[in-house]
């Protein structure tokens, strides 16, 4: 049978005239065991569409390792580390993940208490939520009614030493159903997204570049951002901004002289946009949680300098000034009719361009309400490629 590909059930809320390219259903094949012709495929459908969806798919964690592999077959380790030192237990990450112990790549996650699960007697896991991360909260009564936000709007990355994955699997093993849910952006306005319970929210990093303003266009492809080293110990005592996007300026991170040890060498800058090697778009791929400074290049020689932003380049070092900069250039990008609210089913198997696209876990569970999948990301072979020489001039 040939692939199929269809387009993904998206929701009413979804305006798909301006995603045209976001998304596709892949039907016809086993994505465990993909032949080299159809593994290639396969490989530039999600490169062309950002996320790909196979429905009822058998999936070992080796087959999953194997398939998040062929993306990046130099690629090994998962790509956040390892998370077993003591200083990582600091970092915000370190409740959300468990490792399966045949396949230390493949990470369980999900909520409540899963028993005899691929080598884990028992495994207590934690879907994280907006409760313990924003500065503010849904009150406990608005929860009750199915209010809730999105938890934070992130890459798959570790943003220091290790390169981001190009590619995160992500397949549903139990998935509970439950009454849908309001996501509240509480930002002054008053938009709202109806979310199936525990979905997986992504947005297009394409679309996040091309909604952009001139000015705000020849800054993106001028401009790299620089993390923070360790930067989820560094953001832990920190708050995040209702909407996910981002963190509360209040100078609650972590000194550097608290962090654990680290290498200037091994401290990431990327550019804002990244390149997507199969089709040459650029896609707006920033964490907002981890910069911590900003790094404009000047305008290209003959380009127009009025109205432009940083116009001779800039090298900003204010947490707020570079916070509030890029809320403003990636805030567009989450509209409520901008959103891919994924809508699980038990053996959903989704493959996303983790250079391409942002997601976020949304909403919240209950403590008895048990919920598995298993997701494998890796440390990719190098780092994404930035702006060319042409899409500077292009856009500057």
């Amino acid at each position: 049978m040939a692939i199929e590909v269809v387009p993904l059930p998206t929701p009413a809320t979804l305006d798909a005239s301006k995603l045209p390219n976001f998304g596709r259903e892949v039907r016809g094949v086993k994505p465990g065991s993909l032949s080299p012709e159809e593994f290639k495929e396969v490989h530039d459908l999600l490169y062309k569409h950002g996320a790909l969806l196979f429905r009822n798919a058998d999936l070992s964690p080796e087959q999953q390792y194997a398939l998040t592999k062929a993306f990046d077959p130099s690629s090994e380790s998962y790509g956040h580390g390892n998370n077993k030192t003591g200083a990582e237990k600091k970092s915000i990450l370190h409740p959300d993940l468990k490792t399966i112990p045949r396949v230390p790549q493949v990470q369980l996650i999900g909520n409540g208490v899963v028993h005899d699960h691929e080598g884990l007697a028992e495994a207590k896991l934690k879907h994280p939520s907006h409760t313990t991360f924003h500065k503010t909260r849904v009150s406990p009564e608005d929860e009750a009614k199915g209010y809730t936000r999105y938890y934070r709007w992130h890459i798959d990355a570790a943003l220091y030493d290790l390169s981001p994955p190009k590619v995160t699997t992500l397949y549903g093993v139990t998935v509970p159903k439950g009454p849908r849910q309001t996501v509240r952006y509480d930002d002054g306005t008053e938009d709202e997204l109806d979310v199936p319970l525990g979905t997986t929210a992504f947005v297009d990093g394409r679309t996040m570049f091309e909604i952009l303003p001139p000015e705000m266009k020849s800054l993106a492809v001028r401009s790299k951002v620089k993390y923070s080293p360790h930067p989820y110990v560094w953001m832990a005592p920190a708050r995040a901004l209702p909407t996910g996007l981002g963190i509360m300026s209040e100078g609650l991170e972590m000194s550097k002289e608290e962090l654990p040890a680290f290498e200037e060498s091994k401290v990431k800058v990327f550019p804002i946009l990244w390149k997507n090697p199969v089709t040459g778009e650029l896609h707006f791929q920033v964490h907002p949680c981890g910069v911590a400074e900003l790094l404009v290049d000047p305008l290209p020689e003959g380009a127009k300098r009025e109205g432009a932003l940083y116009p001779d380049g800039a090298h900003l070092t204010d947490l707020k000034e570079v916070r509030d900069l890029l809320y403003k250039m990636q805030r567009p990008a989450i509209a409520p009719n901008l959103v891919y609210p994924h809508d699980w089913q038990e053996k959903d198997l989704v493959l996303f361009h983790n250079r391409g696209v942002l997601h976020t876990v949304v909403g919240a569970f209950t403590p008895e309400t048990v919920r598995a999948f298993h997701q494998c990301n890796l440390a990719a072979s190098e780092d994404p490629v930035g702006p060319s020489a042409e899409d500077v001039k292009a856009w500057a």
